[in-house]
């Protein structure tokens, strides 16, 4: 599954950079999830029960999925009209802006209401940030990529996802090993947050080095840009936009149920000490980073659809698991679902890369690209621990199982209402 070269150099460093800013964004966002299942709840709103803390902590993870359409949306108008490049600088500046100043925000004791006002508002910046990235990369990858290739190249913005995932868990887990519970509340958490500002300053190094895409190029060449990319969208491309966008579902309910929820309920509901239910999480999440080339070189081989029925088929199973499995509590049982669940996770997540943008002409790909990614957001993933907690407390876990369940059934559908997009790559 080598990747072949356009001219060698210019394909590294290509890939390079789409692989590198959305690692870092992914890493941004990850740990922000992280520390809203361990410590947000208690430091930001420390007036209700553990469970109200926990809940009120989830609701300020849904609010950057809430905004990152409005940063697909921005930044993919500007990326169809002016390019690629500035777009995929600027988004990076934004998120890791939002990502450090969080570092730095005093709690709920110091600054009152204050406190979780501003948690919200630099949670939307990172949700404006992060809708202007996957779109970008994913062209950036796609839009160089040789004929059969695509989706293959357009792995590397989605292996961004673990990468960031790994960083981001394994920080964590090493600062509750190395802190005292006392000392990881009151300072410890801040740490991964601040280290945001190296990796950002990594990222935009490489960027400034980009140069556009050549289907840009062209497509500006045969005619002007699209004065609204968006409105062209809605109203020349709905179909591509609802399919597109309900596609995405089931694989952001699998991630953030067996991430961010199962984190939550493991610590929680289940007992597990924070460093050994981290550890279940770096490990499970090496198994997404190995499906996701599997699945990239099976959707140029076998097509886009074939691959995405094959996992989502997978991904309804284990909506029939999850309570017999994580809500065991046994570590085998626990692991072991974690491990399918973010291996199906890669396998539908994998041919994204390149399905989404292959939906959308290329004058308004950056825009179609970036919108349907992140309504998928807020349809699949912004309620998904909310709900699933709700859900578990209410009726059990096995409710939560019927609700993978559900969204995997939701994007089969679309899959299947979707024309075989990998024909002429």
């Amino acid at each position: 599954m080598s990747v072949p070269s356009m001219s060698a150099p210019s394909a590294r460093r290509i890939l390079t950079a789409s692989f590198v800013g959305t690692a870092i964004e992914f890493y941004d966002f990850y740990i922000y999830a992280t520390a809203a299942a361990l410590v947000i709840g208690p430091i930001f709103f420390p007036q209700g029960e553990p469970g109200v803390q926990t809940l009120s902590a989830f609701a300020t993870f849904a609010i950057a999925f809430l905004a990152r359409p409005v940063g697909a949306a921005a930044f993919g108008h500007f990326g169809d009209r002016i390019g690629r490049k500035a777009t995929l600088v600027a988004s990076l500046m934004i998120m890791g802006v939002s990502t450090v100043l969080i570092g730095c925000l005093p709690g709920y004791a110091s600054i009152g209401w204050w406190a979780p006002a501003l948690l919200c508002l630099l949670r939307f910046g990172q949700g404006v940030g992060f809708g202007g990235e996957w779109g970008g990369a994913a062209l950036l990858a796609v839009e160089n990529a040789p004929p059969g290739r695509r989706a293959l190249y357009g792995i590397f913005p989605q292996l961004g996802a673990p990468i960031g995932f790994i960083a981001a868990n394994l920080l964590f887990l090493g600062l509750s090993v190395a802190l005292s519970p006392a000392d990881f509340e009151a300072w410890g958490w801040r740490l991964p947050f601040l280290a945001s500002a190296a990796l950002v300053g990594v990222g935009l190094y490489v960027r400034l080095k980009l140069t556009e895409t050549p289907a840009f190029r062209a497509a500006l060449e045969q005619a002007p840009p699209e004065r609204v990319p968006l409105a062209t969208i809605f109203s020349a491309h709905l179909r591509a936009t609802l399919l597109g966008t309900l596609a995405m579902v089931a694989a952001y309910a699998v991630f953030y149920l067996s991430t961010v929820f199962a984190l939550s309920y493991g610590t929680g509901t289940l007992g597990y000490p924070r460093k050994t239910f981290l550890l279940f999480e770096c490990v499970a999440i090496l198994f997404m980073a190995l499906s996701i080339p599997l699945s990239g070189w099976a959707a140029d081989r076998f097509g886009r659809r074939p691959v995405m029925l094959s996992g989502l088929a997978v991904t309804g199973a284990l909506g029939a698991l999850l309570g017999p499995m994580l809500g065991s509590g046994e570590p085998a049982q626990v692991l072991g679902f974690l491990c399918l669940a973010l291996f199906a996770m890669g396998w539908i997540f994998g041919p994204m890369g390149a399905l989404l943008p292959e939906l959308f002409p290329t004058r308004v790909r950056y825009t179609g690209a970036s919108v349907t990614y992140n309504l998928a957001g807020i349809l699949g993933a912004s309620g998904a621990p909310f709900a699933a907690q709700w859900l578990a407390g209410s009726g059990g876990i096995g409710l939560v199982g019927l609700y993978l369940a559900a969204a995997a059934g939701i994007s089969f559908a679309a899959i299947v209402a979707m024309p075989e997009t990998g024909r002429d790559a």
